[in-house]
């Protein structure tokens, strides 16, 4: 009997045993799907609250600081005339600003830089960041157009008179055509007039246009392909000449995008901005450098 009873109590505390071990996983999974639901509660309501605190903070009349990744070739008309103007008219709203490729730009943005506006010196990249979602789609304003233009240091007198005999030069400043707008327009321009090959192996590549306007008005490149507006209002403009332009046809469009970051926490005075941008004031200072407003 005493037999019987021991076999019995072991085979039910086995029996314990096993559905105990048969239900943890069950009950840890349970677990770690509320931990996680509760994770991603959390999160978003963290980011709500970030929202209702900019806004509120906006409607307080507190000055909020929003930064503008922008072109190098944008650099001189931002700080000069769009920037004083925008915040006399805007006490609320601080700009700050980023001047580089915008190649460089969209990497950063694509590697969370914390950036509000993005104004890129082409489509390609505003393109981009609108396909991965990370400005804006609705925002995007194809605001402004520029040229590009060959220039020479000036009293140069190796005869290079455009485009197609820039090849005259020993050597040529471009923007580097991976991530640099102006360097992928020459080298589209050079690839429609069937001299790439030939101007490359004379090219030195800069990290912006900025670079290439350095190197020309230093003399240290013989020619160089830049935008109009740098060539005609940066500060080095008057040790330039500019000797041509891209010839009709070669090259696409020069448009220069603007639009929200999507990441942005600031959107109603980002979108302050960009509205601006638009405005009969601010397209007169982007013409006084040379820009002309997208038709």
């Amino acid at each position: 009997m005493r037999k019987w009873w021991g076999i019995a109590m072991a085979a039910a505390v086995a029996a314990s045993v096993t559905a105990c071990s048969a239900s943890e996983p069950a009950e840890q999974t349970a677990a770690e799907t509320e931990t996680q639901a509760e994770s991603t509660e959390t999160a978003a309501e963290t980011e709500a609250e970030t929202e209702a605190e900019t806004e509120a903070a906006a409607a307080d009349g507190e000055q909020q600081e929003i930064l503008v990744a922008a072109a190098a070739s944008l650099q001189y008309v931002m700080e000069d005339e769009i920037q004083p103007a925008f915040e006399a008219a805007n006490p609320d709203v601080k700009l700050t600003f980023t001047f580089d490729s915008s190649g460089k730009l969209q990497t950063q943005i694509e590697e969370g830089a914390d950036a509000d506006v993005f104004f890129s010196a082409a489509t390609k990249q505003m393109d981009a960041l609108v396909e991965e979602e990370l400005v804006d789609a609705d925002s995007v304003v194809e605001l402004l157009e520029n040229k590009i233009a060959l220039i020479v240091p000036k009293g140069s007198e190796l005869g290079i008179t455009g485009f197609e005999n820039i090849t005259k030069a020993e050597s040529i400043a471009l923007g580097d055509p991976e991530s640099v707008p102006v360097g992928q327009y020459s080298k589209e321009a050079f690839e429609s007039l069937g001299m790439w090959e030939e101007v490359e192996a004379k090219a030195s590549f800069g990290t912006n246009v900025t670079e290439v306007l350095s190197w020309v008005a230093a003399g240290s490149a013989d020619a160089g392909i830049v935008y109009l507006t740098d060539a005609t209002t940066s500060d080095q403009f008057e040790q330039v000449e500019i000797v041509g332009f891209a010839p009709e046809g070669s090259v696409s469009k020069v448009i220069y995008p603007v639009g929200i970051v999507s990441a942005s926490t600031k959107k109603g005075a980002a979108q302050k901005f960009v509205d601006y941008l638009g405005t009969e004031e601010a397209l007169g200072f982007f013409a006084d450098y040379g820009f002309s407003a997208n038709e």
